[in-house]
């Protein structure tokens, strides 16, 4: 199954040693998840590398502070700290030799990791699969060439890789199981009472993003949308914010825009979207969080005209919503650049609240039970697979 190396395993004395190297929030968790999962089957396992606070509190110490790591995009000005990083990461990892690499998304670094450690004749995973799936597929062969396996969350994902014959597994997503089947409606009142709603109030969940440039593109669209909902019909507003910077810029915009409509701004996403009857939502893992949640929801998502010319040329897919995605059907109005205008949100939203939604509930419970696989235990397993140990089953 993995090539060369399922068959010829280079013996080491000494016990097993991975390296994970985690650039992000999400990917700590993945990674720590991880850790625990290889220690219930060899307790001896090392680690090195770099991972956050959920990491090191599986044991695993850090080369660097994931902070140095956890930027927007890939700015200028970090390209010296960054490229620092990567060069004692190199050396580190170069020393401490392990028997296979595992680079948990953040997928630039990572991928130069990856093309040093191949080098070296390590074995190598990549965990979360990049979204060549949707755009810029001719980075599969760079994939190909320096990855021994690839460990996807989505089932749908592994399908470009079974064509270029690169080894896959879907293990699931960790949300999933986080996200309990029945969280959304057991934890609705709770919700409601923690942020000064009624069981009879209509709550619509705003969520435009967690970055500055996705709120000030796509949030003045949601908040018109907002004042025309509520020129419909009775209804009340809460919009998550990942930071206080963010909180007051969604502040500033609300009141720009419906000065004389109350907001109730959040920290919590997952709480905002329990609360709620429907939500409006950039796309993205909110939109998967909000089907796990059970939350019948529009989603709309804009760029600036240049830069929706320039992706719009690369894309590979038809569908943008999770939801849709993993259903391969259109579960969830999606509503893209110029249609994404407040009116067809509006009335969007007006339906789902309006009408009865237990069809596409049973949709979303069909996709969610897909997803809904022990991430962590599939991936020690493939890994030790891979590493040519036998995995004992609990």
């Amino acid at each position: 199954m993995y090539g060369f190396w399922s068959l010829v395993t280079k013996q080491k004395t000494g016990s097993l040693k991975i390296a994970i190297v985690a650039g992000e929030p999400s990917g700590d968790r993945l990674g720590a998840s991880l850790i625990r999962s290889l220690r219930e089957q060899n307790p001896e396992v090392q680690f090195s590398g770099i991972g956050g606070p959920a990491m090191a509190a599986e044991g695993f110490k850090s080369l660097h502070n994931i902070e140095r790591l956890s930027v927007n995009g890939f700015p200028i000005t970090k390209i010296p700290e960054l490229a620092s990083i990567l060069l004692s990461t190199k050396t580190a990892l170069k020393q401490f030799d392990p028997d296979c690499f595992v680079g948990i998304d953040y997928n630039f670094f990572n991928g130069l990791l990856e093309g040093v450690m191949k080098k070296f004749g390590k074995l190598t995973v990549h965990y979360v699969s990049p979204s060549v799936w949707a755009w810029r597929s001719g980075r599969i062969h760079k994939i190909k060439k320096n990855i021994d396996l690839m460990l996807t969350l989505y089932p749908f994902e592994t399908t470009i890789y079974e064509k270029n014959h690169i080894p896959v597994c879907y293990v699931g997503h960790p949300k999933a199981m986080e996200i309990s089947p029945d969280r959304g409606v057991i934890e609705k009142k709770d919700a409601r009472e923690l942020l000064g709603f009624s069981m009879t109030d209509s709550i619509v969940a705003m969520l435009p993003g967690s970055r500055s440039s996705e709120v000030a593109l796509i949030a003045p669209t949601f908040f018109h949308t907002a004042k025309l909902l509520s020129e419909t019909f009775k209804c009340k507003f809460i919009v998550p914010a990942t930071n206080l910077s963010r909180a007051k810029q969604i502040e500033d915009l609300w009141k720009s825009i419906a000065p004389n409509i109350e907001i109730n701004i959040t920290d919590n996403s997952i709480t905002a979207m329990t609360a709620a009857d429907a939500v409006l939502v950039k796309s993205g893992t909110a939109t998967l969080e909000a089907m796990l949640l059970r939350r019948p929801m529009v989603m709309a998502y804009q760029l600036n005209w240049l830069t929706y010319k320039f992706v719009s040329s690369l894309l590979q897919t038809q569908r943008f919503a999770l939801p849709n995605i993993l259903a391969g059907k259109d579960l969830v109005p999606e509503f893209i650049q110029k249609e994404a205008k407040p009116e067809a949100l509006a009335r969007a939203l007006v339906k789902l609240i309006r009408e009865p939604q237990a069809e596409l509930i049973s949709e979303f419970d069909c996709v969610h039970n897909k997803l809904r696989l022990n991430s962590g235990q599939m991936a020690a397993q493939e890994i030790l697979k891979l590493c040519g140990q036998t995995y004992v089953s609990s």
